[in-house]
């Protein structure tokens, strides 16, 4: 039997520039779509239209160029797949595994179970679509557990009625929710490996029951240890990350291939950026990738 092909993919939010935390993910997929001799794929996850900075895009394109990735395709952006996760919204709509959901989250705060749990009550799960007042449209879960083998983490074993309830996959506001979108994108982009940050390791479930619903494969998942700053919390555009230096790419992919364990010798910072991607590349070994968050 013919193994499938290997396509991986970085999918960055354009909420600012890039930062180390955004570099670790973007090396060590590359690295595993590499080694694999697979595909890199890059995606924009602009969905959340809210939180898009403009020329944000650019800013991280040009960083990876600088820094010497290469990538397979074109640059899609979940902004222009609307249609896709419509698609799909109807699918679940046709299993009548979702609803309309007009509960607010100052409503949802006020109730005490919510506040303690934060498991939602069900409390719309008899509503049906269409529905004519302002809502939200939740994804009804069972009470069963998903497993997956985490190549870094390890197993992994969570029952979504127990961890959150039934979870939103689009928002009041009409935008699709993360959870529907990227999982449609990796599936129609033909995905077969996510390596992300571990702070994405609680969606994981979700995505995986969602893929089950909508009847696709479900890829193989990877999850990287934090990087974080000196007040112990992950590096973000929200802690004010600074932005790494595209004039001077080696000193942070040094930094980024010892967060991820892997120890390039000192005598490759004298080096191009084509001889550390060279090492980087012969060298990668996920059994290596810590566990843990790690400071920077």
């Amino acid at each position: 039997m013919t193994p499938t092909p290997y396509i991986g993919r970085f999918a960055p939010s354009p909420t600012g520039p890039m930062h180390l935390g955004t570099l670790i993910a973007a090396v060590a997929s590359y690295l595993q779509a590499k080694t694999n001799q697979g595909q890199w794929l890059i995606r924009m996850e602009d969905v959340d239209t809210m939180r898009n900075v403009k020329g944000a895009d650019k800013l991280l394109l040009d960083s990876l160029e600088a820094f010497g990735f290469e990538w397979d395709g074109d640059v899609i952006y979940q902004t222009d797949r609307s249609h896709l996760y419509a698609d799909a919204l109807e699918q679940l709509n046709r299993q009548q595994v979702v609803y309309p959901c007009t509960c607010s989250r100052k409503h949802l705060s006020s109730l005490d179970d919510y506040q303690t749990t934060g498991i939602y009550p069900g409390t719309c799960r008899d509503n049906l679509l269409p529905f004519h007042d302002e809502h939200a449209i939740r994804l009804k879960v069972n009470n069963t557990d998903i497993q997956f083998d985490d190549i870094v983490m390890g197993p992994q074993r969570e029952n979504l009625a127990t961890a959150c309830g039934d979870f939103v996959i689009k928002r009041r506001d009409g935008l699709f929710a993360y959870q529907l979108a990227v999982v449609v994108d990796d599936a129609s982009q033909g995905v077969t490996e996510i390596v992300r940050g571990a702070d994405l390791l609680d969606s994981t479930a979700r995505q995986i029951y969602l893929q089950q619903c909508l009847g696709y494969t479900t890829p193989a998942y990877l999850h990287l240890p934090l990087a974080l700053g000196s007040d112990g919390k992950k590096l973000s555009k929200l802690t004010a990350a600074k932005p790494v230096d595209n004039q001077q790419p080696v000193p942070a992919l040094f930094d980024t291939l010892s967060h991820l364990g892997q120890k390039i010798p000192d005598t490759y910072r004298q080096a191009g950026l084509d001889e550390i991607w060279r090492w980087a590349i012969d060298n990668w070994d996920t059994n290596k990738v810590p566990e843990y968050n790690q400071p920077v």
